[in-house]
This record gives C-alpha cells, sequence and structure tokens, in this order.
C-alpha cells in the first residue's frame, strides 16, 4: 500500500555558527560540488512514499532554490515558499500553503513529515521506514544514541550537577512524520497560544500528549550541516556513500 505522504523541508537558516559572511544560507554551501540543499532534495525525489515536496526558505533565496530544483531534475518540489521569523513559523507557513492546495482539489496527505534542509545524508529507504512507522504509530522520529556522557548544569555556576542515565537519552533527528491532522492541528494550536518548540515532535508532545511518537534509531551519517567542521565531515561521509554504491553496482555488473 502508497502511503501519501508530503515533506516540508525547513531551508531558511543563516548559518551564524558557521560564521558564513553576509548572512549566507548554510544550504547552499557546496559538498562534493552540490548545494547541500540539492542532496537533501534528491533523497526526498527518490523516497517511493513521497508525493510532493514544499520548501520554506529565506525571500532572497526563493529564486536560487527555483533555478536550483529545476537545473537538477527535482520534479516533487510543488512549492518553495518564503519563511518566517523563526523555524517554526517557516512550517506553518508550508503548511498553511499546503491546506490551500487540499482547498483546491489536490490529493490530501496521510503523513506530513518534516525536515531539515541541512541534513543532506537522510537515505530514500529511511524516509520510506520513517513514512510507514508514522502511519502505523501516528508519528515517528529518528534518532541516534549520544556517543558522549551528558550532564546537566548545576544550580551553582560554573559546575556540573546530575548526570542522567545515557542508556534512556536519544538525539533526535529529522525527517519527523506525523498524521497529517495531527500535525496540522498542533502548528495552529502553537500559533493561537504563541508557543514556540524546538521541534514539531514537541509540539505534538503539548497538544497530543496521549498520542506516542515511535523512535526509529538511524544512523551517524544523518548529520547537520552546523558548523565549518561538519562540511569536512559531510564530505567524507558522501565519499564513503560514492565508495558502497560503486561496490554495489559492481557486484551487480559482475
Amino acid at each position: 500500500m502508497t502511503i501519501t505522504t508530503y515533506a516540508i523541508i525547513a531551508a531558511g537558516g543563516i548559518g551564524k555558527r558557521m560564521r558564513l559572511e553576509n548572512g549566507s544560507s548554510k544550504q547552499l554551501l557546496e559538498i562534493a560540488g552540490s548545494p547541500v540543499i540539492a542532496h537533501t532534495l534528491r533523497a526526498f525525489e527518490s523516497a517511493i512514499s513521497i508525493k510532493a515536496v514544499y520548501v520554506a526558505t529565506r525571500t532572497e533565496n526563493i529564486e536560487i532554490l527555483e533555478k536550483l530544483v529545476e537545473s537538477h531534475g527535482i520534479r516533487k518540489v510543488k512549492a518553495i515558499v518564503e519563511g518566517g521569523k523563526e523555524r517554526q513559523d517557516s512550517i506553518g507557513n508550508c503548511i498553511r500553503h499546503i491546506k490551500q492546495t487540499m482547498a483546491d482539489g489536490e490529493a490530501k496527505p496521510e503523513i506530513i513529515m518534516v525536515h531539515d534542509g541541512a541534513r543532506p545524508f537522510i537515505r530514500p529507504s529511511e524516509i520510506d521506514e520513517i513514512t510507514r512507522l508514522s502511519m502505523q504509530f501516528g508519528a515517528c522520529v529518528p534518532a541516534t544514541r549520544p556517543k558522549d556522557t551528558i550532564k546537566f548544569v548545576g544550580n551553582n555556576p560554573g559546575f556540573f550537577g546530575k548526570t542522567p542515565d545515557r542508556n534512556r537519552l536519544l538525539q533526535v533527528q529529522t525527517p519527523q512524520g506525523f498524521l497529517a491532522e495531527l500535525l496540522i492541528q498542533a502548528h495552529e494550536q502553537a500559533e493561537l497560544e504563541r508557543w514556540y518548540a524546538t521541534d514539531d515532535a514537541s509540539l505534538v508532545e503539548r497538544f497530543f500528549p496521549d498520542q506516542p511518537i515511535r523512535i526509529y534509531e538511524t544512523g551517524y551519517h544523518n548529520l547537520k550541516i552546523t558548523t565549518p567542521e561538519d562540511i569536512e565531515m559531510a564530505e567524507a561521509i558522501h565519499r564513503r556513500f560514492h565508495d558502497q554504491n560503486m561496490q554495489k553496482n559492481n557486484q551487480r555488473s559482475g
């Protein structure tokens, strides 16, 4: 059974920690000769479950992304919309656009997935699996186990407090998938209350506390480009993926 999934890509980050000049977008930095966002969009283009993609970006980047989508043969992108002040506002703008397309007769999505444009290495098979789990459980979020010990900051400034059990901690990633109506209602309620969260799962947790969120453990390859060091790591991940694909192709041809 094919699940109708729409993806929202948040691509408005200006990369403060990347220390880019003139407020440039980190999504337009290049990895192996292609912009970060191009790698991201290609993954969603290849995912079987994805019917449509909506991208939120800064006003000055809309035309750039429109040309990029055309030049890279990305057909699933239905709209590139203006982002908002905060990430959550940008997602809300895309949701309003999706609701308008539904009113105009477009197919209603069963699942809406939200992804950070600066995570270029999510795999199409992972997108499809998160879609399946979102449909089965109502919500699904990818995550990895922390490699380092995490400590709370203590009440005494400059000193650590307690150390939580690392086995009960996960580092949350994207794409995060939800039943479409669930995510839409969570964003609408958050807008009414002017309540902001760091990710979409937090919105669902607040407004639908009885909704379980399924964990999908993924690999450490699903890197978010945040600091200059991440570009070097991204190049290495891309080379590894390329070598793996070459090896598979050679095995098939052999």
